[in-house]
């Protein structure tokens, strides 16, 4: 057996904020609680449990994300509609751009803790990732 993640702990000053934002984002259901977690389901059963912290400094996570083609024009759609933004790489030096890399298009946008979440999508001639 290949390994596989089932989860990984994100922190958060409110676990359900950071939960839900993500959620609403990708179009997943919502995020159930867990123990002390906010655990958002991903395809393949991995978790993304989100846990608020004593109140320490939160380490900022890349966390990147593949998605459709359409699922990425609607959460494209929603940065633009809300005025959130976005960058096409990952130290923000290009505000409101996509990118374009080894045939797959992509982004950078912050959720409210300020991970960094990347959507980005399968690049041409491989599989859609919602099949």
């Amino acid at each position: 057996m290949t390994a596989h993640l089932d989860h990984t702990i994100v922190y958060s000053n409110d676990r359900f904020r950071g939960a839900r934002f993500l959620a609403e984002l990708i179009e997943a259901p919502e995020p159930t609680a867990f123990g002390p977690f906010a655990a958002l389901e991903l395809a393949g059963g991995t978790t993304l449990d989100y846990y608020e912290g004593d109140g320490a400094e939160i380490t900022v996570q890349h966390l990147a994300f593949r998605v459709s083609d359409d699922l990425f024009e609607r959460i494209l759609a929603k940065h633009v509609e809300r005025g959130l933004p976005y960058w096409a790489d990952p130290v923000h030096e290009e505000p409101g751009r996509t990118y374009l890399m080894h045939g797959s298009r992509g982004f950078y946008a912050d959720d409210p803790d300020g991970h960094n979440l990347e959507f980005l999508t399968a690049p041409q001639g491989e599989a859609d990732p919602s099949a």
